[in-house]
Protein backbone atom coordinates (compact mmCIF):
# COMPACT_ATOMS: atom_id res chain seq x y z
CA UNK A 1 0.00 0.00 0.00
CA UNK A 2 3.14 2.40 0.72
CA UNK A 3 4.51 1.29 -2.32
CA UNK A 4 1.37 1.79 -4.33
CA UNK A 5 0.91 5.21 -2.53
CA UNK A 6 5.07 6.32 -3.29
CA UNK A 7 4.18 5.18 -7.22
CA UNK A 8 1.17 7.56 -7.56
CA UNK A 9 3.41 10.65 -6.01
CA UNK A 10 6.19 9.88 -8.56
CA UNK A 11 4.01 9.27 -11.00
CA UNK A 12 2.51 12.96 -10.38
CA UNK A 13 5.70 14.49 -10.13
CA UNK A 14 6.57 13.25 -13.25
CA UNK A 15 3.45 14.17 -15.04
CA UNK A 16 3.82 17.96 -13.46
CA UNK A 17 7.80 17.94 -14.56
CA UNK A 18 6.88 16.81 -18.29
CA UNK A 19 4.38 19.68 -18.46
CA UNK A 20 6.29 22.27 -17.25
CA UNK A 21 9.01 21.14 -19.88
CA UNK A 22 6.30 20.98 -22.27
CA UNK A 23 4.45 24.41 -22.00
CA UNK A 24 8.07 25.75 -21.83
CA UNK A 25 8.87 24.41 -25.02
CA UNK A 26 5.73 25.74 -26.55
CA UNK A 27 6.02 28.96 -25.39
CA UNK A 28 9.40 28.72 -26.83
CA UNK A 29 8.51 27.81 -29.84
CA UNK A 30 5.64 30.23 -29.71
CA UNK A 31 8.34 32.85 -28.94
CA UNK A 32 9.82 31.22 -32.07
CA UNK A 33 6.50 32.00 -34.12
CA UNK A 34 6.74 35.32 -33.33
CA UNK A 35 10.00 36.15 -34.32
CA UNK A 36 9.41 34.59 -37.73
CA UNK A 37 6.21 36.06 -38.55
CA UNK A 38 6.20 39.44 -37.32
CA UNK A 39 3.20 38.78 -34.80
CA UNK A 40 2.72 41.31 -32.34
CA UNK A 41 2.97 40.81 -28.43
CA UNK A 42 1.26 42.21 -25.46
CA UNK A 43 2.87 45.12 -25.94
CA UNK A 44 0.99 45.96 -29.80
CA UNK A 45 4.23 45.90 -31.30
CA UNK A 46 6.64 42.15 -32.22
CA UNK A 47 9.40 41.07 -34.09
CA UNK A 48 8.25 43.37 -37.33
CA UNK A 49 7.56 46.31 -35.79
CA UNK A 50 10.27 49.01 -36.70
CA UNK A 51 11.61 52.10 -34.83
CA UNK A 52 8.98 54.16 -36.09
CA UNK A 53 5.92 52.22 -35.68
CA UNK A 54 6.90 52.05 -32.06
CA UNK A 55 7.24 56.02 -31.40
CA UNK A 56 4.18 56.78 -33.94
CA UNK A 57 2.58 60.11 -32.84
CA UNK A 58 5.07 60.47 -29.69
CA UNK A 59 6.29 63.95 -29.22
CA UNK A 60 9.73 64.03 -27.55
CA UNK A 61 10.20 67.68 -28.27
CA UNK A 62 10.99 68.15 -24.22
CA UNK A 63 13.84 65.72 -24.17
CA UNK A 64 17.44 65.32 -24.42
CA UNK A 65 18.98 62.22 -25.33
CA UNK A 66 22.58 60.55 -25.30
CA UNK A 67 22.86 57.52 -27.51
CA UNK A 68 26.47 55.53 -27.76
CA UNK A 69 27.67 54.79 -30.79
CA UNK A 70 25.45 56.68 -32.43
CA UNK A 71 27.34 56.72 -36.03
CA UNK A 72 25.98 53.16 -37.22
CA UNK A 73 23.56 50.55 -37.01
CA UNK A 74 21.09 50.41 -34.20
CA UNK A 75 22.65 53.36 -33.01
CA UNK A 76 21.68 55.42 -36.06
CA UNK A 77 18.49 54.81 -36.68
CA UNK A 78 17.84 55.23 -32.95
CA UNK A 79 19.31 58.83 -33.22
CA UNK A 80 17.75 59.93 -36.46
CA UNK A 81 14.27 58.13 -34.93
CA UNK A 82 14.83 60.28 -31.80
CA UNK A 83 15.58 63.34 -33.24
CA UNK A 84 12.56 62.77 -35.82
CA UNK A 85 10.57 62.58 -32.65
CA UNK A 86 12.08 65.99 -31.83
CA UNK A 87 14.32 65.23 -29.43
CA UNK A 88 17.40 66.95 -28.83
CA UNK A 89 20.00 64.45 -29.31
CA UNK A 90 23.92 63.72 -28.57
CA UNK A 91 25.53 61.15 -30.77
CA UNK A 92 28.40 59.82 -28.29
CA UNK A 93 31.11 58.77 -30.90
CA UNK A 94 34.64 57.30 -30.70
CA UNK A 95 34.95 58.42 -34.36
CA UNK A 96 34.07 62.14 -34.64
CA UNK A 97 33.70 62.12 -38.62
CA UNK A 98 31.48 59.10 -38.59
CA UNK A 99 29.58 61.21 -36.24
CA UNK A 100 29.80 64.29 -37.95
CA UNK A 101 28.82 62.44 -41.06
CA UNK A 102 25.63 61.05 -39.17
CA UNK A 103 24.92 64.26 -37.98
CA UNK A 104 24.42 65.89 -41.55
CA UNK A 105 22.93 62.78 -43.01
CA UNK A 106 20.11 63.14 -39.72
CA UNK A 107 19.89 67.29 -40.83
CA UNK A 108 19.65 65.83 -44.56
CA UNK A 109 16.50 64.28 -44.02
CA UNK A 110 15.32 66.24 -40.89
CA UNK A 111 16.71 69.58 -41.31
CA UNK A 112 14.87 70.73 -38.07
CA UNK A 113 16.75 67.63 -36.27
CA UNK A 114 18.48 69.04 -32.98
CA UNK A 115 21.57 67.04 -33.45
CA UNK A 116 25.20 67.02 -31.98
CA UNK A 117 28.15 65.09 -31.49
CA UNK A 118 30.88 64.27 -28.54
CA UNK A 119 33.81 62.25 -28.63
CA UNK A 120 34.00 59.12 -26.83
CA UNK A 121 36.03 56.45 -26.84
CA UNK A 122 34.09 53.86 -24.52
CA UNK A 123 37.09 51.34 -23.89
CA UNK A 124 39.26 54.34 -22.27
CA UNK A 125 37.80 55.27 -18.84
CA UNK A 126 39.56 58.84 -19.45
CA UNK A 127 38.09 59.46 -22.54
CA UNK A 128 35.14 58.77 -20.54
CA UNK A 129 35.77 61.17 -17.70
CA UNK A 130 36.43 63.63 -20.71
CA UNK A 131 32.95 63.01 -22.37
CA UNK A 132 31.39 63.54 -18.87
CA UNK A 133 32.96 66.88 -18.48
CA UNK A 134 32.14 68.28 -21.92
CA UNK A 135 28.78 67.63 -21.70
CA UNK A 136 27.91 68.51 -18.37
CA UNK A 137 29.78 71.70 -19.50
CA UNK A 138 26.71 72.46 -22.22
CA UNK A 139 24.48 72.48 -18.91
CA UNK A 140 22.06 70.67 -20.73
CA UNK A 141 19.41 68.26 -19.22
CA UNK A 142 19.82 64.69 -19.47
CA UNK A 143 16.61 62.73 -19.65
CA UNK A 144 17.27 59.79 -21.61
CA UNK A 145 20.53 57.47 -22.20
CA UNK A 146 21.35 54.96 -24.45
CA UNK A 147 24.02 52.34 -23.82
CA UNK A 148 23.85 51.42 -27.61
CA UNK A 149 27.81 51.16 -28.42
CA UNK A 150 30.05 47.92 -28.30
CA UNK A 151 32.12 45.33 -30.14
CA UNK A 152 31.16 41.63 -30.64
CA UNK A 153 33.84 38.63 -30.42
CA UNK A 154 37.23 40.79 -30.74
CA UNK A 155 40.05 38.36 -30.61
CA UNK A 156 42.10 38.80 -26.74
CA UNK A 157 43.47 42.43 -25.89
CA UNK A 158 43.83 44.68 -23.27
CA UNK A 159 42.86 48.28 -23.12
CA UNK A 160 44.80 50.84 -22.48
CA UNK A 161 43.57 50.34 -18.86
CA UNK A 162 44.72 47.36 -19.17
CA UNK A 163 41.13 45.46 -19.28
CA UNK A 164 39.84 42.74 -21.57
CA UNK A 165 38.19 44.68 -24.62
CA UNK A 166 34.55 43.43 -24.76
CA UNK A 167 34.55 43.72 -21.00
CA UNK A 168 35.90 47.60 -21.14
CA UNK A 169 34.14 48.46 -23.85
CA UNK A 170 30.65 46.75 -23.03
CA UNK A 171 30.22 47.10 -19.50
CA UNK A 172 33.37 49.19 -17.92
CA UNK A 173 32.82 52.25 -19.81
CA UNK A 174 28.80 52.28 -20.04
CA UNK A 175 28.94 51.56 -15.61
CA UNK A 176 31.62 54.51 -15.69
CA UNK A 177 29.53 56.83 -17.95
CA UNK A 178 25.71 56.26 -16.54
CA UNK A 179 27.50 57.11 -13.34
CA UNK A 180 29.68 59.88 -14.28
CA UNK A 181 25.69 61.39 -15.18
CA UNK A 182 23.72 60.22 -12.88
CA UNK A 183 23.20 63.30 -10.80
CA UNK A 184 22.66 64.92 -14.16
CA UNK A 185 19.46 62.87 -14.64
CA UNK A 186 18.68 62.68 -11.09
CA UNK A 187 18.42 66.50 -11.11
CA UNK A 188 16.51 66.58 -14.62
CA UNK A 189 13.67 64.70 -13.33
CA UNK A 190 13.69 66.57 -10.20
CA UNK A 191 13.64 70.00 -11.65
CA UNK A 192 11.15 68.83 -15.40
CA UNK A 193 8.77 66.32 -13.41
CA UNK A 194 9.75 64.19 -16.50
CA UNK A 195 10.93 60.55 -15.82
CA UNK A 196 14.21 59.46 -17.09
CA UNK A 197 15.22 56.32 -18.73
CA UNK A 198 18.03 54.24 -19.16
CA UNK A 199 18.50 52.01 -21.53
CA UNK A 200 21.26 49.20 -21.49
CA UNK A 201 21.62 47.15 -24.88
CA UNK A 202 22.34 43.91 -23.66
CA UNK A 203 21.99 40.28 -25.73
CA UNK A 204 20.60 37.22 -26.20
CA UNK A 205 24.04 36.53 -26.26
CA UNK A 206 23.99 36.97 -22.21
CA UNK A 207 23.03 33.43 -21.50
CA UNK A 208 26.14 31.78 -23.85
CA UNK A 209 28.95 33.01 -21.05
CA UNK A 210 31.29 31.22 -19.00
CA UNK A 211 30.47 28.35 -16.18
CA UNK A 212 30.56 31.13 -13.66
CA UNK A 213 28.99 33.37 -15.30
CA UNK A 214 32.06 36.21 -15.54
CA UNK A 215 34.96 35.53 -14.67
CA UNK A 216 35.61 38.08 -11.77
CA UNK A 217 39.61 36.46 -10.93
CA UNK A 218 40.64 36.10 -14.34
CA UNK A 219 38.70 38.87 -16.28
CA UNK A 220 42.19 39.96 -18.30
CA UNK A 221 43.63 36.29 -18.44
CA UNK A 222 44.40 35.55 -21.92
CA UNK A 223 44.72 31.95 -20.95
CA UNK A 224 41.31 30.18 -21.56
CA UNK A 225 39.79 33.18 -23.37
CA UNK A 226 36.77 32.81 -25.74
CA UNK A 227 35.66 35.50 -27.81
CA UNK A 228 32.38 34.46 -27.81
CA UNK A 229 32.09 33.55 -24.20
CA UNK A 230 33.65 37.08 -23.22
CA UNK A 231 30.76 38.73 -25.19
CA UNK A 232 28.36 36.80 -23.52
CA UNK A 233 30.05 37.87 -20.28
CA UNK A 234 29.99 41.77 -21.33
CA UNK A 235 26.64 41.10 -22.21
CA UNK A 236 24.96 39.52 -18.76
CA UNK A 237 26.94 42.45 -17.07
CA UNK A 238 25.37 44.89 -18.98
CA UNK A 239 21.87 43.33 -17.98
CA UNK A 240 22.97 42.98 -14.21
CA UNK A 241 23.92 46.68 -13.99
CA UNK A 242 20.66 47.52 -15.46
CA UNK A 243 19.16 45.06 -12.68
CA UNK A 244 21.38 46.64 -9.57
CA UNK A 245 20.85 50.39 -10.76
CA UNK A 246 17.30 49.46 -11.06
CA UNK A 247 16.63 48.32 -7.84
CA UNK A 248 19.15 51.43 -6.09
CA UNK A 249 17.05 54.37 -7.78
CA UNK A 250 13.97 52.72 -6.69
CA UNK A 251 15.28 52.88 -2.89
CA UNK A 252 16.04 56.18 -3.25
CA UNK A 253 13.10 57.12 -4.98
CA UNK A 254 14.42 58.76 -8.21
CA UNK A 255 12.39 59.41 -10.55
CA UNK A 256 14.75 57.17 -13.47
CA UNK A 257 13.76 53.68 -15.17
CA UNK A 258 16.19 51.30 -16.06
CA UNK A 259 15.79 48.45 -18.39
CA UNK A 260 18.00 46.23 -20.80
CA UNK A 261 17.15 45.30 -24.33
CA UNK A 262 17.93 42.38 -26.54
CA UNK A 263 17.38 44.35 -30.11
CA UNK A 264 16.90 40.40 -32.34
CA UNK A 265 19.57 39.49 -34.82
CA UNK A 266 20.31 42.40 -36.81
CA UNK A 267 23.24 42.52 -39.26
CA UNK A 268 25.53 45.52 -38.26
CA UNK A 269 29.16 46.13 -38.14
CA UNK A 270 29.43 44.60 -35.11
CA UNK A 271 30.26 41.51 -37.22
CA UNK A 272 33.16 42.48 -38.69
CA UNK A 273 35.08 39.62 -36.22
CA UNK A 274 32.63 37.26 -37.56
CA UNK A 275 34.34 34.16 -40.01
CA UNK A 276 33.01 31.42 -41.91
CA UNK A 277 31.06 29.86 -38.93
CA UNK A 278 28.89 33.17 -38.50
CA UNK A 279 28.46 33.25 -42.06
CA UNK A 280 27.02 29.68 -42.47
CA UNK A 281 24.51 30.64 -38.86
CA UNK A 282 23.22 33.55 -40.70
CA UNK A 283 22.11 31.58 -43.75
CA UNK A 284 20.90 28.60 -41.90
CA UNK A 285 18.76 31.16 -39.28
CA UNK A 286 18.14 33.91 -42.19
CA UNK A 287 14.11 33.90 -41.56
CA UNK A 288 15.13 35.20 -37.81
CA UNK A 289 16.91 38.48 -38.91
CA UNK A 290 15.53 42.27 -38.96
CA UNK A 291 16.94 44.65 -40.84
CA UNK A 292 18.24 47.96 -38.85
CA UNK A 293 14.82 49.72 -38.35
CA UNK A 294 13.30 46.56 -37.00
CA UNK A 295 16.59 46.47 -34.95
CA UNK A 296 16.01 49.66 -33.20
CA UNK A 297 12.59 49.48 -32.60
CA UNK A 298 13.24 47.63 -28.87
CA UNK A 299 15.91 50.42 -27.96
CA UNK A 300 13.62 53.27 -29.08
CA UNK A 301 10.13 51.40 -27.59
CA UNK A 302 11.63 51.02 -24.13
CA UNK A 303 12.97 54.80 -24.55
CA UNK A 304 10.58 56.64 -25.33
CA UNK A 305 6.77 54.83 -25.34
CA UNK A 306 4.67 56.57 -22.39
CA UNK A 307 2.84 52.76 -21.64
CA UNK A 308 6.52 51.58 -20.27
CA UNK A 309 5.97 54.64 -17.54
CA UNK A 310 7.56 53.56 -13.66
CA UNK A 311 8.50 50.25 -15.27
CA UNK A 312 12.31 49.30 -14.49
CA UNK A 313 14.22 45.65 -14.03
CA UNK A 314 13.09 44.53 -17.11
CA UNK A 315 14.66 43.14 -20.11
CA UNK A 316 12.93 43.35 -23.35
CA UNK A 317 13.14 41.35 -26.52
CA UNK A 318 10.73 42.61 -29.76
CA UNK A 319 9.18 45.16 -27.98
CA UNK A 320 8.03 42.92 -25.24
CA UNK A 321 9.17 41.84 -21.44
CA UNK A 322 10.71 38.39 -21.42
CA UNK A 323 12.75 36.53 -18.65
CA UNK A 324 16.27 36.34 -18.87
CA UNK A 325 18.77 33.85 -17.30
CA UNK A 326 19.21 32.76 -14.30
CA UNK A 327 22.54 34.68 -13.80
CA UNK A 328 20.57 38.04 -14.93
CA UNK A 329 18.11 38.04 -12.14
CA UNK A 330 20.40 37.22 -9.09
CA UNK A 331 20.30 40.55 -6.90
CA UNK A 332 23.22 39.12 -4.97
CA UNK A 333 25.33 38.28 -8.30
CA UNK A 334 24.35 41.69 -9.37
CA UNK A 335 25.72 43.94 -6.49
CA UNK A 336 28.97 41.44 -6.61
CA UNK A 337 29.48 43.04 -10.28
CA UNK A 338 28.88 46.44 -8.97
CA UNK A 339 31.41 46.43 -6.47
CA UNK A 340 33.94 44.61 -8.59
CA UNK A 341 33.42 47.62 -11.12
CA UNK A 342 33.53 49.95 -9.13
CA UNK A 343 37.12 48.20 -7.64
CA UNK A 344 38.29 48.12 -10.70
CA UNK A 345 37.40 51.73 -11.90
CA UNK A 346 38.50 53.19 -8.51
CA UNK A 347 42.22 51.39 -9.12
CA UNK A 348 42.86 53.13 -12.41
CA UNK A 349 44.28 56.50 -12.65
CA UNK A 350 42.00 59.53 -13.45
Amino acid sequence: LVHQQYSRVYYWFLFILSSKIFFEKVREIMGLYGMVTGKAGKSGFGSASTAEDVTHSIDANHLTAIITGGTSGIGLEAARVLAMRGAHVIIAARNTKAANESKEMILKMNPNARIDYLQLDLSSTKSVRSFADQFLALNLPLNILINNAGVMFCPFQLTEDGIESQFATNHIGHFLLTNLLLEKMKSSARESGIEGRIVNLSSVAHTYTYPEGIKFQSINDPDGYSDRRAYGQSKLANLLHSNALSRRLKEEGVNITVNSVHPGLVTTNLFRYSGLGMKVFKAMTFLLWKNIPQGAATTCYVALHPDLKGVTGKYFADCNAITPSKFATDNSFADKLWDFSVKLIDSLPH
